[in-house]
């Protein structure tokens, strides 16, 4: 049985995958809400403070700008990530993550992504709120996807580490050199003083997403092999019944192949493997042929 989503679309490749799709939907809904209650009060109560002390990520400890402390509740750590401070701010968001998360969640199956997606989103507000007191940083809600974001990048860098990423649309940058400069950068940018960005929120982001590849026995990544990685934990949801799957009969299944140091017929070797890994980095796993496809899962299965 085939454990890869194939999407519909030209060349089994959505632009608009299911998952982003309503993501960038959600988060459009939601800052036209928020827009709203700007203009809006409640019994003198101004909108944008109530649906901050409710769904924003408040701190843990101290007071807000009302003078009220703060109110922390569990489910912040998912409804912070649907909010955004002003129109820059959702669409540098919303681009990063159609730019690098479309061939992710291609290449997933939905359900892999969206819980991929939420828990960096979720560390990422956990590594804000338990490390900012650590850096001395100000107490303050905090709102944006940008957490979730950077996992997104990151899986992109160590996916297609050589994909060109063309800034301001004409200078190629390696996907590896550009996130990684990316994340060096919130390194050093974490205890700036009086900055309203959340770059502990970032690198938490950062973090779950390299953890949860690196440990995903279903994510082939040349670093894993450049380390020689051979410790993975089997993902529980690579064996849901994805909801958004397509059946597609035309699809030709390939043929069985057998995964064994020396090659014979019909047999794959590690050098094989090498070559698909190497071609997913340059042009995509969308770009696979189904029988490439099938030598990666047969191979999946006698690995681990």
């Amino acid at each position: 049985m085939n454990n890869y989503y194939r999407p519909r679309g030209f060349g089994g490749f959505s632009l608009f995958p299911p998952i982003i799709k309503n993501l960038l939907i959600i988060n459009g809904v939601v800052f036209l809400l928020q827009t709203m209650l700007n203009n809006l009060s409640f019994d003198g109560v101004p909108g944008w403070y109530i649906i901050n002390r409710w769904f924003a990520l408040n701190p843990l400890t101290g007071v807000d700008t009302a003078g009220q402390s703060y109110n922390f509740q569990i489910w912040q750590l998912i409804t912070y990530q649907f909010m955004h401070g002003g129109f820059g701010h959702i669409l540098f968001n919303m681009f990063a993550l159609w730019m690098f998360g479309i061939e992710i969640e291609n290449m997933w199956d939905p359900k892999k992504f969206l819980t991929f997606y939420l828990l960096c989103g979720v560390v990422a507000g956990i590594f804000h709120l338990f490390l900012s007191s650590i850096f001395g940083l100000p107490t303050a809600v905090t709102i944006g996807a940008s957490g979730a974001v950077y996992g997104v990048m990151i899986a992109f860098a160590l996916f297609f580490p050589d994909r060109p990423i063309y800034l301001y649309f004409f200078i190629p940058i390696r996907a590896k050199y550009l996130i990684t400069f990316l994340v060096i950068m919130e390194i050093m940018l974490v205890d700036s003083a009086g900055s309203s960005i959340a770059h502990l929120a970032h690198l938490g982001g950062a973090l779950a997403a390299f953890i949860f590849i690196m440990f995903d026995k279903d994510s082939y990544i040349a670093l894993k092999r450049i380390l020689n990685w051979n410790f993975s934990l089997n993902n529980p949801f690579s064996k849901m019944e994805n909801p958004f799957k397509k059946d597609n009969s035309n699809v030709k299944e390939a043929k069985f192949y057998e995964f064994k140091e020396n090659k014979k017929e019909n047999e794959v070797t590690q050098k094989d493997i090498d070559k698909i890994l190497d071609k997913i980095s340059e042009s995509g796993y969308q770009n696979l042929t189904p029988e490439e496809k099938k030598i990666l899962f047969e191979a999946s299965k006698k690995i681990n």
